[in-house]
C-alpha cells in the first residue's frame, strides 16, 4: 500500500467550540498516539484526509514541521447525518512492525444454479506488516454447490499476512435458493403478521353475470 503524505498543523485549542471552528476551515481535528509517546494533537486538511480514508486501512505519512509520523486510522468519527469527518484517531506505527487490522472481503464469482450465497462477515481480522496492509482479500464462490461453506482458514491471504481470528470462523455458507412458492408463503405470512389483507378477486362467472344483468336492463329500457 502506498503511503499518503498529509501536512499537519499543531493543535492548541480544544473543546467543542474549537472543533467547530476547525471544521469550518475545512480541517479535521486529530490525535496521534502509540509507542509510548505522548498524544500529539493536530489538525489535518479535510478534503485530503477524506480522500485518503476511502481506504479504511490507509497508511498515512503525517508531516508536522520537521517531524514525520507513519500512522494508520484507528477510529474515525463522522457526522451521522451529513457524513463529514468530525475527528480522527491515528495509531503511530513503525516500518517492519506487525499490526492487527480488519480487511474488507471482496466476494467474486457465481455459485451453482439454485444456490444462495450467505455472507457471514464482510471483513477479516489479520496480522500484517504495517507498511503492507492489503486493501482487500478476494473470496471466490465460483461454482460452489448447495451445502458448501468457506471458513477463515480457507482464505487465500496475501504473503506475510496471518489470521487474527479463529481459523474455523464461518465466512460463506451456501444454501438452496427458495422456490417461488416458498417466497410467496413467506410474504403472505409477513403480511398476515402486520394485518395486511387483500380483496378476493372476482370470479369470471361473477363478472359475466353482472355484464348479462346490465345488458338485460339496457334491453328492457
Amino acid at each position: 500500500m502506498a503511503e499518503i503524505t498529509i501536512a499537519a498543523e499543531a493543535r492548541t485549542e480544544f473543546g467543542k467550540g474549537a472543533a467547530r471552528r476547525i471544521r469550518r476551515d475545512d480541517k479535521v481535528p486529530a490525535v496521534l498516539y502509540g509507542h509510548g509517546t505522548d498524544a500529539v494533537h493536530v489538525t489535518l486538511p479535510g478534503h485530503t484526509l477524506m480522500l485518503a480514508l476511502k481506504n479504511s486501512n490507509a497508511l498515512l505519512n503525517i508531516e508536522l514541521g520537521k517531524d514525520k509520523h507513519l500512522a494508520i486510522p484507528k477510529q474515525v468519527q463522522r457526522d451521522p447525518l451529513k457524513g463529514f469527518l468530525e475527528h480522527v484517531d491515528l495509531l503511530i506505527v513503525k516500518r517492519g512492525e506487525k499490526v492487527t487490522v480488519d480487511v474488507p472481503l471482496n466476494i467474486t464469482g457465481e455459485a451453482a444454479p439454485d444456490a444462495l450465497v450467505g455472507i457471514d462477515t464482510t471483513t477479516i481480522s489479520v496480522e500484517v506488516d504495517a507498511t503492507a496492509i492489503p486493501t482487500e482479500i478476494e473470496v471466490s464462490v465460483e461454482g460452489l454447490e448447495v451445502g458448501s461453506h468457506l471458513l477463515a482458514k480457507d482464505l487465500q491471504l496475501p504473503q506475510g499476512s496471518t489470521l487474527a481470528v479463529d481459523e474455523d470462523l464461518l465466512i460463506i455458507n451456501v444454501t438452496a435458493a427458495p422456490t417461488a412458492a416458498e417466497v410467496d408463503a413467506e410474504l403472505a405470512e409477513a403480511e398476515a403478521e402486520v394485518g395486511i389483507e387483500h380483496d378476493e378477486p372476482e370470479s369470471e362467472n361473477g363478472d359475466d353475470a353482472e355484464a348479462d344483468a346490465e345488458a338485460g336492463d339496457a334491453e328492457s329500457e
